[in-house]
């Protein structure tokens, strides 16, 4: 696998780690009055989850660390650009040139392949009217 198919797949882990890290927090997070307007939430009476609840951040959160120094050590990885900003224009511009030529190569060779083919129907045509005025009619 390509450095940049690995960078993807890296992002796509932190996206989801970050999304299950925000939601088990969201779920298990404790009631609070959100104004004094409203009423007292009721109480968390699972002590259990008190203890769970202050235990899940760190594997979750040691889960997306890791996954972020494994994305920093990928980038670390990419290769250096040669020459800068101008010699990489200069490189797209050369590439954009020979795909242009090439372009033109395949249209050539495609509008020979569609004159082909027209000669080749116009002779298949010929060739089926010849047998067909073979036959006498009965």
């Amino acid at each position: 696998m390509d450095i940049i198919s690995q960078l993807q797949e890296q992002v796509n882990t932190i996206a989801a780690l970050a999304f299950n890290t925000f939601g088990t927090l969201q779920r298990d997070a404790p009631p609070v009055r959100l104004s004094p307007n409203y009423p007292e939430p009721p109480p968390n009476t699972a002590e259990d989850a008190a203890a769970n609840i202050s235990e899940q951040p760190k594997p979750l959160s040691a889960a997306l660390v890791k996954a972020a120094k494994q994305f920093d050590a990928l980038v670390t990885a990419l290769p250096l650009s040669e020459g800068g900003e101008e010699a990489q224009l200069k490189r797209i511009a050369e590439l954009q040139a020979e795909n242009d030529a090439v372009g033109q190569e395949l249209q050539r060779q495609l509008e020979a392949a569609e004159k082909e083919l027209r000669e080749v129907q116009e002779l298949f045509g010929q060739a089926t009217d010849n047998c067909l005025n073979l036959k006498k009619p009965d």
